[in-house]
């Protein structure tokens, strides 16, 4: 099994583990996302997500949903960044590509990723 296979296991035994996704993960959703988070799925600091750090929060508004997505900074960005914190809030470590799809999903945002 390759490295990439491995961590899609975990993510998706993650999402299981999160209220409302175990029976709703779309895989094909979720290996978009983490193949585009790049190397970075296998480095130890960079594969987390810090909700506590809000240079971290900051930086998952700014890279990913201004930067990938494309969507304008606001007020909203910020909020549905706490929300996906809130949802997860069990997890104490918050891999980047789960954060990420639950953002994706909350959001309504799965055409800017699979297009």
């Amino acid at each position: 099994m390759s490295k990439f296979d491995e961590a899609m296991d975990k993510y998706r035994a993650a999402l299981q583990g999160i209220a409302g996704y175990a029976d709703n993960v779309d895989d094909t959703l979720l290996t978009a996302v983490a193949k585009g988070l790049g190397p970075s799925i296998y480095l130890a600091d960079a594969s987390l997500v810090s909700c506590s750090d809000q240079v971290e929060k900051d930086r998952v508004k700014n890279n990913f949903l201004v930067g990938k997505l494309g969507l304008e900074d606001s007020p909203a960005l910020d909020a549905a960044v706490d929300k996906v914190c809130a949802l997860m809030s069990g997890i104490n470590r918050k891999d980047r590509a789960v954060f990420y799809y639950l953002l994706v999903v909350q959001e309504g945002l799965e055409s800017k990723i699979l297009n």
